[in-house]
């Protein structure tokens, strides 16, 4: 397909399209896994030669896996992926390849980033696919820790508990990073970094110590509002890249946003201060101007690198929208299969 057939909302998003790898781009060239893996080394560079976190996971079956435990005893690595992700299909084959052949050496853990995803969902992928390594659902707090930019997105930690490798791609470098951390002898073994779960606000809570700054270079303080706030979390390629695998998830970021520039223009809407906050997975401040321009949205636009105003109110499925009344105090938390926004925003005082 040619990039000049897609539709006004897809043609943005081309670049990440061929980047993630649907039907329409199978051939896509190289340069665009190259864009995947420079967007996942950039988010790890800081992280090679440091402690690992101390993070607590529970598999699909229940077992529990402490991470700081293993450190000392074997290496780790833990692949994050989802099961709307293209690329990460298409490299599960290797994955479980590499759990066949270093499972005894190495601890290997398919990390699920719980990103708009769902245990039945993950279940009926594992089953499909015949994994046999550990799966576990994130909570955003081992993405946090470890810098989740892309999927899938591999990390490769040493016996010696430092992380060793970063990166997008089932390529060379990984498989000799494998193997050298499979030939390590005993080490000294690293403290293992914090890495605990951010305190969430629920309904009724009043919203303290958080900002972020917007696309045109001003900052929002949640905290200082004067009058109701709408925060709409969402992901800019969510009504084109899921149209296949989550067409319901696709359709509700479509209603949301339209529903939101709607409730803006009224005289209830024009009390309220509106945002819309962009997940950092995926994407950059030059995708979500795009997204502004082709879809002429009237929201202003934030983009949240790590997440943390996701983590910060629960949000874990897009479209998701959190209301604030005049106070700060959190009034509604609104989900991907909620209908009532209009009769929320109507209430909000």
């Amino acid at each position: 397909m040619r990039l000049s057939s897609l539709s006004p909302l897809l043609k943005p998003f081309a670049s990440l399209l061929l980047l993630l790898g649907t039907a329409q781009f199978i051939h896509a060239d190289d340069s665009y896994d190259a864009e995947g893996d420079r967007r996942a080394k950039s988010a790890g560079s800081s992280l090679i030669g440091q402690p690992a976190p101390a993070a607590k996971l529970t598999t699909l079956d229940g077992k529990q896996i402490d991470l700081a435990q293993l450190y000392g005893k074997k290496p780790v690595y833990l692949k994050f992926w989802a099961t709307w992700c293209v690329p990460c299909r298409q490299q599960m084959p290797g994955f479980e390849a590499i759990q066949q052949k270093f499972g005894d050496q190495i601890e290997v853990i398919a990390v699920n980033t719980g990103f708009s995803d769902d245990a039945d969902s993950i279940r009926a992928y594992r089953k499909d696919l015949g994994l046999t390594m550990p799966i576990a659902i994130d909570d955003g707090t081992l993405a946090t820790a470890l810098n989740l930019r892309v999927t899938p997105q591999h990390v490769l930690i040493g016996r010696d508990g430092r992380i060793m490798h970063v990166g997008h791609l089932d390529n060379q470098e990984l498989h000799t990073a494998l193997q050298q951390a499979v030939a390590e002898g005993k080490q000294p073994v690293a403290k293992a970094a914090d890495a605990t779960a951010a305190a969430t606000f629920a309904v009724g809570d009043k919203v303290s110590d958080l900002g972020i700054p917007l696309l045109d270079g001003s900052k929002l303080d949640f905290a200082a509002a004067k009058k109701p706030r709408a925060i709409v979390f969402f992901a800019p390629w969510c009504e084109s890249y899921l149209v296949e695998s989550r067409p319901q998830t696709a359709k509700a970021c479509q209603y949301v946003r339209e529903e939101a520039d709607k409730l803006m223009s009224t005289e209830q809407g024009k009390t309220i201060d509106w945002v819309g906050v962009s997940s950092g997975l995926w994407v950059s401040a030059a995708d979500l101007l795009d997204y502004q321009k082709t879809t002429k949205s009237s929201l202003p636009l934030a983009l949240n690198d790590d997440d943390s105003l996701f983590r910060a109110f629960g949000v874990r499925d897009i479209p998701s929208v959190v209301l604030l009344d005049s106070q700060s105090r959190v009034t509604h938390i609104i989900g991907p299969k909620d209908t009532n926004l209009a009769d929320a925003v109507n209430s909000l005082k």
